[in-house]
């Protein structure tokens, strides 16, 4: 998909082998892949580096999943991180997984584990940690790296925003022990302080256009760029049959 492999697979494909992996503390990075992130990588190599190391790439975003079924996976689902964060938490309180919460600002993430215990009080959630805003040294990287080691934690969800935490992810996976799940805005979607689009605009692929609805001025230039390359270059991706 524009030069970046995306894994096909169902819902039940998905949560079975992350959680595997990450009760057997394998270390990988998970990433989800939408039109915004896909188009990112064709400029940005560190993007397109750590999409293309990852363990998994997800289809996140209709777009992606429409494509992929006119590719020849007729029955890819739009794979989104809220949906999955909300699944793999679901099953991981059910099968003894931990997790951890890494990224956001403090108050969300107060706000989102307060939201994971109440629906979810089997959830074992080892901790979160809120870094701060702006580029880390290594000292500061190494002391994540180290909490999160620390707290025992097989699943680490992460909240940082594309590029940032998906090259975040590739970096740090050889000294994390478990599985990086880089889920975007999920987090503010779980505390409450973004809501998700009516369950009408995500059966026909339009979340893209309530969220620019909901943050015009942050979110205008994204969608109006990477979406109109996304069309540009379709006819030419749906060619492709690698």
């Amino acid at each position: 998909m524009l030069g970046t492999f995306i894994d096909a697979g169902s819902w039940s494909e998905v949560i079975n082998a992350l959680l595997a992996w990450a009760a057997a503390r394998k270390h990988g990075a998970v990433c989800l892949c939408n039109v915004h992130s896909a188009v990112t990588a064709l400029d940005d190599q560190a993007l397109a580096n750590a999409l293309g190391s990852s363990e998994m790439v997800l289809p996140d975003g209709a777009p992606i999943a429409w494509t992929m079924r006119r590719k020849g996976f007729q029955h890819q689902s739009r794979i989104a991180g809220p949906d999955l964060m909300e699944r793999l938490c679901e099953t991981a309180a059910e099968r003894g997984v931990s997790v951890f919460l890494f990224g956001s600002k403090p108050e969300t993430l107060r706000q989102m584990e307060a939201q994971l215990r109440n629906r979810l009080p089997k959830l074992d959630i080892r901790g979160s940690l809120s870094p701060r805003f702006g580029e880390w040294t290594q000292e500061e990287e190494n002391d994540f790296a180290e909490t999160i080691n620390a707290s025992g934690a097989d699943l680490v969800f992460v909240g940082l925003g594309c590029p940032k935490q998906e090259i975040w992810m590739s970096r740090n996976k050889p000294h994390i022990h478990g599985i990086l799940l880089g889920v975007g805005a999920a987090f503010d979607f779980h505390a409450g302080t973004l809501s998700r689009a009516p369950q009408v605009y995500q059966r026909l692929g339009m979340e893209w256009l309530h969220r620019l609805f909901s943050e015009p001025r942050r979110l205008w230039r994204r969608y109006f760029f990477t979406n109109s390359r996304f069309l540009v270059s379709l006819p030419a991706t749906l060619r492709d049959k690698g």
